[in-house]
């Protein structure tokens, strides 16, 4: 991916219910994957993979399955997961990348929405 662009948007019909502080413009990475190559990567943040240009093989690390991408379909990828594409056949497939950054929130609030997820309330009284 040493020839990837980004491009920067703000487009509001991308942006999920977001409220207005935390919404940051969507980032799209372009890049070609040529004939015979594979590419791998780790994904840093929920992204949406769209295919053009040649049929593309796909595999993730987390799952058994191969997957094949016809021209304009569209993958999610998760954070934290590796994969793996290759184009088939004899052109180059181009590949996008599109990721919505949200506002990043400290580690302490995390952590209690991640405990208040769980079910667990660390609020309330102990029963002695």
């Amino acid at each position: 991916m040493d020839k990837a662009c980004q491009q920067f948007t703000d487009d509001e019909s991308l942006c999920f219910s977001r409220t207005q502080e935390e919404r940051l413009p969507r980032v799209v990475v372009h890049f070609a994957v040529q004939p015979g190559a594979t590419m791998s990567w780790r994904v840093e943040a929920n992204t949406e993979l769209h295919v053009q240009g040649a049929r593309v093989w796909l595999t993730r690390a987390a799952s058994p399955y191969d997957h094949w991408l016809q021209i304009g379909e569209t993958f999610r990828l998760q954070r934290g997961e590796r994969v793996w594409v290759s184009a088939d056949g004899n052109t180059p497939a181009q590949l996008s990348l599109t990721t919505h950054p949200v506002k990043s929130r400290g580690m302490l609030v995390r952590l209690l929405e991640r405990c208040s997820s769980l079910g667990a309330d660390i609020f309330a009284p102990r029963s002695r």
